[in-house]
């Protein structure tokens, strides 16, 4: 169905008006008859549209938490999300004239629930992407599905945590990896306990340091887990062999289900910049090497990082394995010579495709196909 009224009007990026309304939303899709997902697509009778499932941020939310909030206001599903897919801007009727939007949109998978009509959403339709792409009013939705349909098979989701903010080393007597915590850390750990489950980890890994554990502790208890202690992941340890620890990583990866790994500043950047080089070298790239609609940098621009003003810096870094130049700010993936950032508290959400054969009989090689960074998980 074709809209009647077209309340979203996209805008290039040289004419884009400021952005005075953020939103977020997801591709919520299920497992379909056969290998291929459907996807939900809602329809909206104020506008008489078909979009998909998306909202406006709360005060203080984050872009992961209203997509889940969302989906699930407007389709009566719970989901897990697996990773950022992209942004878009358009333009919509605000006080005074027109406004800027600003959507983050996500991959979930679609968990229990059932669909009651309500306010805002009278339909819902689960269909295979082709049938739900002539079924979208808008063409930034459409791009958005398109971006999805380019995600490799069966990817797997790597939660790359800097440990939260400890006190002071100078201020410590002891053995530095005794350090704890401090007021403003634990602040940050609350904040990533409440950010890092929606993804659906499985598993928590943590180099052997106090802080580190501490930070991700609570997310292992919440899974009745505990933290498995990875040496190599210290800086330390690191430092000693980065060629053996960056293997280990990828072992952990290739593990069943989403994992969350919490290391140091001193290992973080290098990990993200090898991952990324090591995919660039792969003789086949995943996708189709298409930019994120509208979208800050290439659908990794880290989505509650950027500048509110709705101006798009390119960001880190990852599509379909190539390390691209971006923003020197912290805020947006990179650190301040240029490498992948890792301020305290901060998330890499590491996504990888699983090649067939690793061609040493090792079983399945991962390959890095997208690293989206978040600075700060708590919303401010």
């Amino acid at each position: 169905m074709t809209a009647q009224h077209e309340p979203e009007r996209r805008t290039n990026s040289s004419g884009r008006l400021p952005v005075t309304v953020r939103a977020a939303g997801a591709v919520l899709w299920r497992p379909g008859t056969g290998a291929a997902p459907e996807v939900a697509v809602v329809h909206r009778p104020r506008y008489d549209d078909w979009s998909l499932p998306k909202g406006k941020l709360d005060p203080g939310e984050t872009s992961a938490h209203a997509a889940v909030r969302e989906v699930r206001e407007e389709t009566g599903f719970g989901c897990v999300l697996s990773g950022f897919l992209g942004r878009v801007h358009y333009e919509v009727p605000g006080p005074g004239g027109r406004t800027g939007k600003r959507v983050d949109y996500f991959t979930a998978r679609a968990g229990d629930g059932d669909f009651a009509p309500n306010d805002e959403v009278d339909e819902v339709v689960w269909v295979a992407l082709p049938k739900a792409r002539e079924l979208l009013s808008y063409p930034q939705d459409r791009q958005v599905l398109d971006e999805f349909a380019a995600l490799p098979d069966d990817p797997v989701t790597v939660l790359l945590v800097r440990h939260a903010k400890a006190g002071r080393r100078a201020e410590f007597d002891g053995d530095d990896a005794l350090r704890p915590l401090s007021g403003t850390g634990r602040r940050q750990r609350d904040a990533l306990h409440s950010w890092l489950p929606l993804f659906g980890p499985e598993r928590v890994y943590s180099a052997p340091r106090v802080r580190c554990e501490e930070t991700v502790r609570p997310v292992a208890a919440g899974l009745g887990i505990e933290v498995a202690v990875e040496p190599l992941l210290s800086e330390e340890g690191y430092k000693a062999d980065p060629e053996a620890a960056v293997h280990r990583f990828l072992r952990i990866a290739a593990g069943s289900g989403t994992a969350v790994v919490c290391s140091q500043g001193g290992v973080i950047p290098d990990l993200v910049a090898r991952l990324a080089r090591s995919a660039e070298r792969a003789p086949e790239n995943f996708g189709p090497g298409s930019s994120a609609p509208e979208a800050s940098g290439t659908g990794v621009l880290g989505p509650d990082g950027a500048d509110p003003g709705g101006s798009a810096p390119r960001g880190a870094i990852v599509r379909n394995g190539v390390l691209r130049d971006g923003s020197r700010s912290r805020s947006t993936g990179r650190g301040e010579r240029g490498d992948p950032a890792s301020a305290k508290g901060s998330v890499w959400t590491l996504r990888f495709s699983r090649d067939a054969h690793s061609g040493n009989g090792s079983g399945p090689r991962l390959r890095l196909v997208s690293a989206d960074y978040l600075a700060d998980p708590s919303g401010r």
